[in-house]
This record gives structure tokens, sequence and C-alpha cells, in this order.
């Protein structure tokens, strides 16, 4: 017998990432080396080089607590954004931050109004903290911002708005989603997750909506553009009031050092974002024609990834995974039929492809 854990945790839905490498490795017998992971977003050149490099510096000061503030960095991100540092809040990845809004603004009985087929820690954070979720159904597999309006009530606290949204790959142009978020009542906190953000050909003017509008949170993360998501770290854009509340409810110390110095230098490294943007606007414009040539069902992208529908993602993802290729399956976003394929270099995407036939 163990002591009873709280009874909302019950029906809690727990996250499925992307498999590792290693655990199909031992799971199939297969040769780690030769097994391709196109399953979680990365990128596909790896981290900026700066970044590997200020770790390498970093490693000899390990053994000191990191700046608790992350000063340099946060100066560094408010700079970048043309705000204040008072008005950058780190997380241990951008998923820290939806967790932050949910300590700061949900509790039994609040709403929280997502669209279907949204990240699903959106759902779990919301369920976490006891509160209403509110799902709007999409739009063409993304968002439909005038019925998620709609359905906003007095008890609502938090909206979030994934752009490009994942899983599905889909996008709202910064004209109408900057309408959006000027027609939401002030007493709800917007949460614009831009994850994917650096892919995007139609970015919001971030800081002159933060400005026009305080209860504006935006969410940021360098996994993916710069390829740091081992290192968890990810940042949220606020009103400088927005910005304390959640700076309350963080953990002291909870972006480590080498996080801190390889983002730094990451946010630095323009020639490096711009080389992964490359890669990927040309292998999805590869993908997605031969998905087109092939006659299968895909839902048009603006991030690092794509939706192709394959009629049993599960049989597919198994039997792509016996032939060294990991991708994401579906049935989890209620998309059985589908499979969420990344984005990878010319070589991993002719052997997915290869695989797939």
């Amino acid at each position: 017998m163990i002591p009873e854990p709280n009874p909302h945790l019950a029906s809690l839905p727990v996250y499925e990432p992307g498999r590792p490498i290693e655990d199909v490795a031992r799971e199939l017998g297969l040769d780690p080396s030769r097994i391709i992971k196109l399953a979680s977003n990365e990128n596909p050149i790896g981290p900026s080089p700066r970044a590997v490099a200020a770790m390498r510096e970093a490693a000899g000061r390990a053994h000191i607590y990191p700046d608790g503030n992350a000063f340099l960095l946060r100066q560094a991100i408010a700079q970048k954004h043309g705000l204040g540092i008072g008005q950058v809040v780190l997380g241990n990845g951008s998923n820290e931050i939806i967790e932050f809004l949910g300590h700061a603004h949900l509790s039994p009985g609040a709403e929280m109004v997502i669209s279907q087929y949204a990240f699903a820690i959106y759902e779990l954070v919301g369920k976490l903290f006891q509160a209403d979720i509110v799902e709007v159904p999409s739009r063409g597999y993304g968002h439909d911002l005038d019925a998620m309006r709609k359905v906003v009530t007095l008890r609502t606290r938090l909206v979030f708005v994934a752009n490009p949204n994942n899983p599905t790959g889909t996008s709202v142009s910064a004209e109408e989603l900057g309408k959006f978020i000027g027609t939401v009542p002030s007493h709800v906190v917007v949460v614009v997750d831009e994850a994917y953000q650096e892919f995007l050909k139609d970015p919001l003017d971030t800081p002159a909506l933060i400005a026009k509008h305080p209860n504006l949170v935006v969410m940021r993360t360098f996994s993916k553009a710069q390829g740091l998501a081992g290192l968890r770290i990810g940042y949220g854009l606020a009103s400088e009031a927005v910005a304390a509340v959640l700076q309350k409810v963080r953990q002291p110390f909870q972006a480590n050092l080498l996080a801190q110095e390889a983002a730094l230098a990451a946010l630095a490294d323009a020639d490096h974002v711009r080389r992964t943007v490359e890669i990927v606007d040309e292998g999805r414009a590869f993908l997605e024609n031969e998905f087109r040539r092939r006659k299968l069902e895909y839902i048009p992208s603006s991030a690092n990834f794509i939706m192709l529908n394959v009629s049993d993602g599960k049989k597919v993802f198994q039997d792509l995974m016996k032939k060294g290729v990991i991708v994401r399956p579906m049935h989890g976003y209620k998309l059985p039929t589908w499979i969420r394929v990344t984005v990878g270099t010319r070589e991993q995407n002719e052997t997915f492809l290869k695989a797939l036939g």
C-alpha cells in the first residue's frame, strides 16, 4: 500500500515523447548508428557550433551554481526582442512556462481554452491544476480563432494558440492572430506558443503586441532552430507585471549553467539558424512533393515537420522502426491514421521515403 495521491491525478494523461534511438536499438536489436530519429522535430544539423564551444568552456565551472536570475541571457533575449529584461522569464524548456502559467492563473473551476489537435502539454497542465478544459473544434486541422473567441467566458483564465501548431504544422497569419489577441478580454492571458517561429514566413511583431496587450505571453524555445533540445532551455515574453508573477512561481536555478551559456552563444549564431531554416525549407518542399507524387494525404506545414495520413499510424510507426526510422504516431492526438515526420537532412528524408515505400 502507498499513500493515496490526489484523486484528480487518476485521469491525468501521461505525455508520450518520441522514442529515443537507444531504446529502439535495444528493443529491436538494431545498430543505433543506423537508426534515424524523425519523431521529435529536432534540428537536422545539430546544435549551434558556438553553443557547443560555450558549453565546453563552461563545463569547468559546473561545480558552481548558475546565475539564478540569468542576467546575461535574459538581457540578450530582451535586447533581441526590443523589450526590457523584466519582461523575460526563463524556463526549463518553454514547456515549463506553460506550468508557470498554470501555477499563476489556474485553479479548480477556472477555464482554459485550447484548440482541437493542440500540443498535448496544454491539456495536461490544465488538468494538473484541475481547470476545466474547453477544446474548440479545429478548422482544417488548425486554429479556428473566431470559434475560440466565442467560448471565452468570465471563468476563462488562459487561451493557448500555437503558431505554427504542433502537431499539425498549420499556421495563421500575423494579421489574423493580432486581431484575435485584441478581441480577448483583459482578464484572460493569451498565450502564443512560438516554438517553431523561425520557420514562419509571417511572424508576429511581438514587442508591439505586448506593449499594446499586457495580457499577452509569447513563448519561445532554443530546442528547435538553435538545436539545444537536450539542454531544456526556453523563455516567455510578457508585460513586466505578468512576467513578475511568473517569476514568483519558478524554482531557483531552474536554468542550468550549461544551458544558459549555450543559449547565450546560440542567440548570436544567426548563421546556424539561417542554415537550419534553409535545410528545413528545402527538405519540407522535397517531402511534400514526394507525398503528392505518391498520392498520399498530408497537411501543408509551416514548421519543421509534416503530418501524413498512412491509414494505420500505429502499424506504420512500428514497421518503420523495424527499418531503423523513428517517426511519431498520432493516436495520442485522436488522429489514429496519421504519423508526424520531422524534416531531416536530404539523406534522412530519402531514407524515410525508402522505408515508407
